[in-house]
């Protein structure tokens, strides 16, 4: 199941949160809202945005403020800003927005919701793609690690191990002597299947056919046991 993204609204006055939040109204995205600077912050520690609508004139902290603290924070730097302001339409406003971080600006009144949705749509999928890339690369790190582990605990098996002349048992590093077998599989994950090589399996074959052939010469035939004595035989007895 796919997880929705958040997407946040900052504005100070209530009537543009909820014209927005209406705008903007989509089921696979979390809208939140936030009336200041300082709230808006902290609500940017607490979750995780794909993108945020910034309104750029707002008392005690204005939006090109607010913008400038998210890229100073390691958390918040990467997050998509668009600024929505009705105010502040010349070019040098425009240009500080953009110098502040900002990767859109939006003037108010908004006359085409759909031009808002298709932006958020896209943002909201690039931060989709975004988690899935940094999901596979852990994911990587993660099997990278694991390799790593195993290729020393291989080098560690090549040097010399303390090994029985007599048992072939393998002393392991708390001392316990073990199968080779057994050594291997917890030190590498080796698994094993077992078999005759050509030489043993020669070998094998041989005392097999041995004690096949021991055993027909100590049981008799059961003719030769069941067979009547001759007369000869008869009188001998």
């Amino acid at each position: 199941m796919t997880s929705k993204s958040n997407v946040l609204i900052v504005d100070d006055r209530p009537e543009n949160l909820l014209s927005l939040e209406a705008m903007l109204e989509d089921s696979e995205i979390n809208i939140f809202s936030a009336s200041s600077g300082n709230e808006a912050l902290s609500m940017l520690l607490k979750h995780d945005f794909a993108l945020v609508f910034l309104d750029v004139q707002m008392p005690e902290m204005n939006g090109f403020e607010v913008a400038e603290l998210m890229r100073a924070r390691m958390q918040t730097k990467t997050i998509p800003i668009i600024f929505v302001t009705a105010i502040n339409k010349d070019q040098e406003h425009i240009f500080k927005g953009y110098e502040s971080g900002a990767v859109d600006y939006i003037c108010k009144p908004i006359l085409e919701p759909r031009v808002l949705q298709s932006k958020m749509k896209i943002f909201c999928q690039l931060h989709k793609q975004k988690k899935l890339i940094e999901k596979h690369v852990k994911e990587l790190n993660s099997k990278n690690t694991l390799l790593e582990k195993q290729l020393a605990e291989i080098k560690t098996l090549r040097s010399i191990l303390p090994i029985c002349s007599v048992c072939k048992k393998v002393r392991d590093d708390q001392g316990y002597w073990n199968q080779l077998e057994s050594y291997l599989y917890h030190h590498s994950g080796i698994d094993f299947s077992h078999g005759y090589c050509p030489e043993c399996g020669k070998k094998a074959l041989a005392e097999i056919r041995e004690k096949i052939r021991s055993q027909e010469q100590e049981t008799p035939p059961e003719n030769e046991t069941n067979k009547p004595l001759s007369r000869e035989e008869r009188e001998t007895d």
